[in-house]
């Protein structure tokens, strides 16, 4: 994987797409110390996240709230 500066991409940007689009990743880095703070790769190598399934823990837990238990809406929203 090939890494290069903000600097560099800005001067080939036309010549790192190209790559890119063959299928290559590349690094890009950021300042005085090369901090890596990005990689390009081709769309199709991309996975976005994955949708969390909704009721997962359903009749696993549970909460009891006590007949002693005091607390106005207006309380319950002002905390």
């Amino acid at each position: 994987m090939q890494s290069i500066s903000v600097g560099e991409l800005k001067a080939r940007f036309s010549e790192v797409l190209e790559q890119v689009r063959k299928g290559e990743e590349i690094i890009i880095s950021y300042g005085k110390k090369r901090k890596r703070v990005a990689v390009l790769m081709p769309y199709d190598h991309y996975t976005p996240k994955q949708e969390r399934k909704l009721g997962l823990l359903k009749d696993r837990g549970g909460c009891v709230i006590h007949k002693d238990f005091k607390l106005t809406d207006g309380e319950m929203l002002s905390s």
